[in-house]
């Protein structure tokens, strides 16, 4: 009975055999081999931090021309968007009628002076007679309440004088401040009044010049809990250098020197000013220009950066690297970033130094799950325009029987 079908099962067993074959075929060289990835060994760096803050010139000092008194604008004595030193001229008005009140106060004080000489005279002439009895106690002191009548009078005339005096200078408007002087608002021959609400031109001292730029405070408290923890260390003068980037994104060339932080926050951005102090001489920073302030934070002595390409992100976007372990196989770990630093990445933790950080061959790992024991070759790693070593080839695999 056994041998009735077993010719049958044979048959069928073969035809299985020969449909699997035919669909698989040989396996591919090479399918064994070991995965070759690039990997960098994590060493503390001392690394001075900085940060890039946005912001917008101002003029170290900055003056609006007005006018003292009342006149006609006889001639403007300056060129427009030149430069103008303090005490010069800028503006002529007519001083005839300050000049007419100054003789007039001039006048009145002669009178006054020439008089004072009779009115004393007699004062003391009156005095001597008052001691033999000749006059009345009264005459004495009419007498001296005109000679003390006309030094007030004198007095008066003096201060007239030196007010005439002073109006007839303001006749002449000139520069408080040196600087740069800006557009005319007025012409010659134009009516201007005594400290009107209008300008006559604007003066801005532009060398040395302000760059007020906005922190956060956020940034603010987190700067001074890495500095409390011992994380960032202060390095004197150097922390207040800083290095201006223009609006075309050109670095300009002096440093800058970071004066104060201001002690009260909008509150409308939650955010200070700092004010830093550039260097103008060429005049390559006008007022009101916007630029980035890069401000040095601090040093960390311990710093652990690794190359950005090696940083990967799971599904719920927490960043993410594989780290070859002693034992050359894969071990994913979870890590806390900072900030970018260039290409790569300051890592606060995760990795510690020691660490074989893969940073190419990455893209065949992903689909690897956490403790998975795969084993890797880790080689190498050039960095970006070095010429990369040469990575170890696998074994070739042994070729298929024919048959």
């Amino acid at each position: 009975m056994l041998d009735k079908y077993r010719a049958p099962v044979a048959a069928l067993v073969f035809a299985l055999l020969l449909t699997a074959c035919g669909r698989g075929g040989p396996a591919p060289a090479g399918a064994g081999a070991m995965p070759a990835v690039s990997v960098v060994t994590v060493e503390p760096q001392k690394l001075t931090l900085s940060t890039q803050l946005p912001g917008r010139t101002a003029p170290l000092r900055i003056a609006e021309i007005r006018p003292q008194v009342n006149g006609l604008i006889q001639r403007r004595l300056f060129t427009e968007g030149a430069e103008v030193k303090a005490g010069q001229v800028l503006y002529q008005i007519d001083p005839a009628p300050f000049q007419a009140a100054l003789d007039t106060a001039l006048a009145g004080l002669a009178r006054a002076e020439a008089s004072r000489h009779s009115i004393r005279a007699r004062a003391e002439r009156v005095k001597d007679l008052l001691a033999d009895r000749a006059v009345s106690q009264q005459d004495h002191d009419d007498a001296d309440a005109a000679l003390k009548q006309v030094d007030a009078e004198i007095a008066s005339w003096k201060a007239q004088v030196e007010t005439a005096r002073i109006n007839l200078g303001y006749t002449k408007v000139t520069a408080p401040i040196s600087g740069r002087i800006g557009k005319s608002s007025v012409t010659d021959g134009a009516l201007v009044t005594a400290f009107q609400a209008t300008a006559l031109a604007t003066i801005q001292q532009l060398d040395p010049i302000y760059v007020d730029v906005t922190q956060s405070t956020s940034d603010l408290l987190r700067l001074r809990r890495r500095f409390e923890s011992g994380h960032l260390q202060a390095n004197g003068a150097d922390l207040n250098k800083v290095k201006l980037i223009l609006e075309d994104g050109t670095p300009y060339g002096p440093e800058g020197t970071l004066q104060f932080r201001d002690v009260s926050v909008e509150p409308s951005t939650g955010s200070v000013v700092l004010r830093m102090v550039f260097p103008n001489s060429k005049g390559i920073l006008l007022p009101e220009m916007f630029v980035r302030a890069e401000i040095r934070e601090g040093t960390n002595e311990q710093a652990i950066c690794i190359p950005q390409q090696s940083v990967l992100r799971n599904a719920k976007g927490e960043p993410y690297a594989f780290v070859a372990n002693a034992e050359d196989k894969v071990e994913m770990r979870l890590l806390t970033l900072e900030r970018e630093v260039g290409d790569q990445w300051l890592v606060t933790s995760g990795v510690k130094s020691g660490d074989r950080v893969i940073v190419e061959g990455v893209q065949s790992l992903q689909m690897l799950r956490p403790g998975t024991p795969v084993t890797v070759k880790p080689v190498p790693f050039a960095p970006a325009g070095a010429a990369a070593p040469a990575a170890a080839a696998p074994a070739p695999a042994p070729a298929p029987a024919t048959k």
